[in-house]
């Protein structure tokens, strides 16, 4: 095992930008999905009407409706590009401070408390976060640096590497791996040491299917197993069922929803005016509910074309009679 630890000083002048968040259709997977809920849900984060000025003196603020985060909660944040999304993130995980309003992480300000085992982050571009000389490195970074003990810690990685199906990757170096490899690397070493809040910004993009189911279904079973609560910000809105208990949507520096998957998929002016686009197949019930014809929307794909066949039988039987 490499024996890479930082002194004292280098340690915690990494803590806020490494360290913390340990650089860190789908019919036959719908089953398991479902069977995959948070524990008690007790609140770990609120959120409410924040403003940041960045450097350059541009502001940003999101308000509208407050925010809250529970024990064992799955979260998705869904917006377009530039609505906020990963400002609002990095304020949660104390990167950045508000200049207004209130971020409170276990009842703490972030920027103020150590989230040293609490909190872990997986960034949109992960290059800025892989630093390990081999996967395994990168892996071992956060549990070496938080003082476990060598034995330990070769326990831990290779517990997530083979968790993670990461064995054929354990000896490369992260640079020349590709794009959906990095992610999964980035992944294991947020996890590695059970964080109680995971928060992942499009951590699912540039997967290919299989690693991206194979990477919902892991996470799911973190959430049921360790309690862990997600957050993520994801643009595919068919996946939604998938992977979260509760929706936020973002539009226009502000949080314009709060809901299940379920609820979202019942207001399509929230897509509009988010400027999102819900499953073709959501956007066909809507539209035949509005014409009068008794069918529910539903929350998933596969529900929704049960409530289409059963509306194509009923009718049939009516003709035929």
């Amino acid at each position: 095992m490499p024996s890479w630890r930082m002194d004292e000083s280098e340690h915690s002048r990494f803590h806020t930008c490494f360290d913390v968040f340990m650089f860190p259709h789908h019919s036959y997977f719908l089953l398991v999905a479902r069977g995959f809920r948070g524990v008690s849900m007790s609140e770990i984060v609120r959120v409410n009407c924040i403003k940041h000025q960045y450097p350059d003196a541009t502001e940003v603020q999101i308000c509208g409706l407050s925010m809250t985060i529970h024990k064992g909660e799955r979260v998705a944040v869904l917006g377009p590009n530039g609505s906020g999304k990963t400002t609002l993130l990095l304020h949660i995980v104390g990167i950045l401070r508000p200049t207004e309003g209130e971020v409170l992480v276990f009842g703490e300000p972030p920027s103020k408390t150590s989230l040293h085992g609490k909190v872990a982050m997986v960034f949109q571009d992960v290059d800025e976060q892989i630093i390990g000389p081999t996967v395994w490195d990168d892996i071992a970074f956060s549990p070496i640096n938080y003082g476990h003990p060598p034995e330990e810690v070769k326990k831990m990685v290779n517990d997530i590497i083979e968790e993670m199906n990461l064995q054929h990757l354990a000896n490369k170096v992260p640079h020349y791996l590709s794009g959906g490899e990095k992610k999964k690397v980035a992944i294991a070493g947020a996890v590695v040491t059970h964080p109680k809040l995971l928060i992942l910004d499009e951590a699912l993009t540039g997967l290919d299917p299989k690693a991206k189911i194979e990477t919902i279904v892991f996470l799911n079973k973190l959430n049921k197993e360790k309690g862990m609560a997600l957050v993520i910000t994801t643009h595919e809105v068919d996946i939604l069922p998938l992977i979260a208990d509760t929706v936020y949507v973002i539009s226009e520096r502000a949080i314009i929803f709060k809901g299940t998957p379920s609820d979202l998929f019942k207001h399509p002016e929230i897509f509009e005016k988010a400027n999102l686009h819900p499953p073709p197949v959501i956007s066909l019930l809507n539209t035949l509910k509005r014409e009068g014809v008794p069918i529910e929307i539903t929350k998933t794909i596969e529900e929704a074309e049960d409530e289409l066949l059963k509306l194509l039988l009923t009718k049939k039987a009516k003709t035929t009679t």
